[in-house]
């Protein structure tokens, strides 16, 4: 019974954090059962090798055929963290990647590479990505904001391990969204402070120019619909878009990453 609950509770986790992970689960369970290894370590090693051919070989195939496509790697487009990919939480529809390539495109130059956090899974409308309300689709995906080292050089660092948590605080003649939002009962709001998985590069300074730079080239195509970021960053950044928006109370808040959206 302790065994059967166990493996329960692996299949859902799994499937929440990966979407895949609990059917791969299933499946290196029914090998193990099925096949008679003569070196039972090797049992342990079933489950690991299955779920990396199906996140890298098996789904992206799948994914493709579905309308979704993994987000695009370049020289100057990459994972913030690995653990994205890893999870398959990079998944989003061939617009989303276009815009991507023609801001790469447009920040030729300028030393800028875009980092990638959450996207969406591989397959499912609707599907929750937790803890996020809204990348359900494959049109949502949030990118890192950009920072400067101590030498006020720009730098593709990141404050964090899961590029979220790090706040760039309004100072006190801006607006404070968070403190509003809280005050109104919307305790989550800045719930991402404990999803840094561990603080790095505490040397770091947010870029307003680089970020405003950043911005800019996304909003180059016309398929971007909503770029959602916090209100006071918003006014340091003077970009007059009303494709800018304030993402609102129920959500978290957007002072440590860039979230954006096409049609």
């Amino acid at each position: 019974m302790a065994a059967t609950l166990a493996h329960i509770v692996f299949f859902l986790i799994l499937t929440l954090l990966t979407q895949i992970g609990g059917l791969v689960y299933v499946v290196s369970l029914v090998i193990v059962k099925r096949v008679n290894f003569k070196n039972q370590y090797l049992k342990f090693g079933v489950f690991p090798a299955l779920y990396l051919i199906s996140c890298f070989l098996i789904v992206p195939l799948l994914a493709v055929l579905l309308g979704r496509e993994r987000v695009i790697n370049t020289k100057h487009i990459n994972p913030a963290n690995y653990m994205t990919v890893l999870l398959n939480r990079n998944y989003v529809i061939p617009e989303l990647n276009q815009v991507l390539v023609q801001a790469e495109q447009s920040l030729a130059g300028t030393g800028i590479e875009i980092h990638y956090l959450d996207a969406s899974f591989p397959f499912i409308d609707g599907y929750p990505l937790l803890p996020h309300l809204s990348h359900r689709d494959g049109k949502k995906l949030d990118i890192s904001l950009m920072y400067t080292d101590n030498e006020g050089e720009l730098t593709n660092e990141k404050p964090s391990m899961s590029g979220y948590g790090v706040f760039e605080e309004p100072k006190s003649d801006e607006i404070n969204q968070t403190r509003d939002c809280k005050a109104r009962g919307h305790l989550q709001y800045d719930f991402p402070k404990y999803l840094t998985l561990g603080h790095i590069h505490p040397e770091l300074q947010y870029s307003n120019y680089h970020t405003r730079l950043l911005i800019q080239a996304l909003l180059k195509k016309q398929t971007v619909s909503k770029i959602f970021i916090e209100p006071h960053l918003k006014n340091r950044l003077k970009i007059k878009d009303a494709r800018i928006a304030f993402h609102g109370c129920g959500a978290v808040r957007h002072d440590d990453h860039i979230h954006i959206q096409v049609r």
